[in-house]
């Protein structure tokens, strides 16, 4: 499957959207650098289309995304002989292809015409991340939420400017320290998200938004984009462009202890679905009686 087929593009002209649906459905639409970069030059395309007004992100059959392809765990790096890849990406490799990658995220973050996010299934890692940075957000109550590659990563994973200001900073400090993942009706009170609805109704929901935001003045939205954007940088996102990076880069480089999970290690050693399991094993703690 090429990424044209893995990352779908469509424009209604007449209502002024874009539809962006990844479409990985066998590994509920992980993406790989490949997908992630045809993401970002199909919101390109939607930034300077002065037609299009709103772009509309979702993921196919039902699940909007469990982030990057663990799969691949490290190949982001570009080891490419086979005597690199028995080795852990130096540090300067580690900062070098997260500042990259971190890139896209910003992009999106400031993406400069409205993001709506259609949420259903999982929302994982990346695409927890990318769910929050949409401007308008439906989710299904049953979605389940995370970023469980804080269990193998570390706590600092990601955008943690934008978990602080979105998630408000108990919420954040719990999911980031415990891994947890948790469905999106146990924040819905919180307001996280602009509006949880039943799973059947998620897509005629975003739909609705996307149409109704397609409605305002262009111009309008995008200066106002641009001053939502200086608002959040100078009162949330201070250092957070190389905060993120940074953090991912010495996170992905941790030196782990006898009696703790490495994820990577295992996965090389039982493959990536028992990894998961004996992850889960792992980390499983019983609720008190």
């Amino acid at each position: 499957m090429t990424d044209d087929d893995r990352v779908l593009f469509e424009v209604d002209r007449d209502k002024r959207i874009a539809t962006i649906t990844l479409n990985n459905p066998a590994q509920r639409n992980s993406y790989d650098a490949s997908m992630r970069d045809a993401l970002g030059r199909h919101l390109d395309v939607v930034a300077e289309d002065d037609d299009i007004t709103v772009v509309l992100l979702r993921g196919a059959e039902g699940v909007f995304s469990t982030g990057a392809d663990m799969n691949n765990a490290y190949g982001w790096y570009g080891d490419k002989s086979e005597e690199q890849a028995k080795r852990r990406p130096s540090q300067r490799r580690r900062l070098t292809v997260d500042r990259k990658s971190f890139g896209f995220y910003h992009n999106l973050m400031g993406f400069p015409k409205v993001t709506v996010g259609e949420i259903s299934g999982y929302a994982l890692g990346g695409g927890f991340e990318m769910a929050l940075m949409t401007d308008i957000s439906v989710i299904a109550r049953d979605t389940k939420i995370g970023m469980p590659a804080t269990r193998f990563l570390g706590p600092a994973l990601g955008s943690l400017h934008m978990f602080f200001h979105r998630l408000g900073p108990v919420l954040a400090r719990r999911m980031l320290l415990t891994g947890d993942i948790i469905k999106a009706s146990e924040v819905e009170h919180l307001g996280v998200f602009t509006e949880t609805c039943d799973a059947d109704s998620v897509t005629a929901r975003a739909r609705y938004w996307a149409e109704k935001t397609a409605k305002m003045p262009a111009d309008g939205v995008v200066i106002a984009k641009e001053a939502f954007r200086l608002v959040e940088q100078s009162q949330a996102y201070q250092g957070e462009e190389v905060a993120s990076y940074l953090f991912h880069a010495y996170g992905t480089n941790l030196q782990f202890s006898p009696g703790e999970f490495n994820f990577v290690k295992t996965r090389a050693q039982v493959g990536t679905k028992e990894a998961f399991r004996l992850r889960d094993e792992h980390f499983h703690v019983p609720e008190p009686q």
